[in-house]
């Protein structure tokens, strides 16, 4: 998961622009419900994406694959790309290419842009069978007939975590959020970003199910202790833009959503003491910590959402489950 983490480190229709007699312009074609991408194109994005990573990662510069992350994955790569190569101007000397094999592609039909799939990949990152054998989900989005694709969301997660989509006859998924999908889940899925960054705060809305990602990750806030030092933590929606959810309804129901947040932790040092300052911090610091270290990390969230009136799913009664968190640190401010 430490390699995962440092990773912290479509089909185009011609369009025709048009003004209607009432001035409106009218984009032909864009409303047409069209598969994202064509396989070959999906798996197009995904060898360009995965030579710019490694390109990247051997030389510490996010300016190698800046132009194949968005979102939440980008954010985190980028920063984390920028504070290595701060620390390591001569490379990453541990340097092991990462490789994606056994891709499948999950392509939903949707009108409009920004179009997207995800990809799903077994990486060179794990153990093959066990405990600790994982796929790799990538959501890659485009979002616009010129623009390239992008990878916006990573997440690894057990093969048997991941459900069955709801598929067409044609082989294509249904996506979410969207108006008929969300009537029929659980939570609504445009809102998972509010809904868990305000779960962390208070506790409520009670929608997720018990973990190390949701309450686990509450009552280690709780009893975080150092003697001298004080906590605060501020959690924000990030839920727009290129860090807007993707989800694809499943069989049994439900979807399996990618969502990103962002979080701030602050730590305050008595007088006489002083915030420790790591590294990778010190490399996207500004400011200079006297008393005071806010650092302010981007994390993308995987979950299934259950349907409405699911009952007791897998021993959540009906809750959201979180199946993955990635989260990087983006920022630090000290004062």
């Amino acid at each position: 998961m430490r390699r995962l983490g440092r990773l912290a480190a479509g089909l185009a229709t011609a369009t025709v622009l048009v003004v209607t007699a009432s001035g409106c312009v009218t984009v032909h074609g864009e409303l047409e419900v069209v598969p994202g991408a064509t396989r070959s194109e999906a798996a197009k994005a995904l060898e360009d994406f995965t030579v710019a990573y490694n390109k990247a990662d051997k030389a510490y510069d996010p300016a190698l694959d800046a132009d194949r992350v968005t979102g939440s994955l980008g954010a985190i790569n980028q920063a984390g790309l920028t504070a290595r190569r701060k620390n390591h101007p001569e490379g990453n000397a541990q340097h092991q290419p990462l490789e994606l094999t056994d891709a499948s592609y999950v392509i939903p039909e949707k009108a409009g842009w920004p179009r997207w799939f995800v990809a799903d990949t077994d990486s060179n990152r794990d153990q093959d069978g066990g405990k600790q054998d994982t796929r790799w989900l990538l959501a890659f989005v485009r979002t616009g007939p010129d623009a390239s694709w992008k990878a916006a969301y990573l997440a690894a997660v057990a093969t048997s975590e991941i459900p069955e989509f709801r598929k067409d006859a044609d082989g294509w998924a249904q996506p979410v959020p969207s108006a008929d999908a969300d009537a029929a889940l659980a939570t609504p899925t445009a809102d998972l970003s509010t809904t868990y960054t305000d779960y962390l705060r208070d506790g409520t809305p009670d929608v997720f199910a018990p973990g190390s990602m949701t309450s686990g990750w509450r009552e280690a806030r709780k009893n975080t202790r150092r003697a001298g030092f004080s906590y605060q933590y501020v959690d924000q929606a990030l839920d727009s833009g290129t860090f807007a959810p993707l989800g694809l309804a499943t069989q049994d129901g439900g979807a399996l959503v990618f969502f990103s947040s962002k979080h701030f932790e602050r730590q305050t040092a008595a007088q006489g003491l002083r915030p420790t300052v790591t590294e990778d911090v010190q490399a996207l610091l500004t400011g200079e910590v006297k008393s005071t270290l806010t650092k302010e990390r981007v994390s993308s969230q995987l979950v299934h959402v259950p349907g409405k009136g699911a009952g007791d799913t897998a021993g959540t009664d009906g809750k959201v489950r979180v199946l993955n968190r990635l989260p990087g640190l983006v920022a630090a401010q000290g004062s």
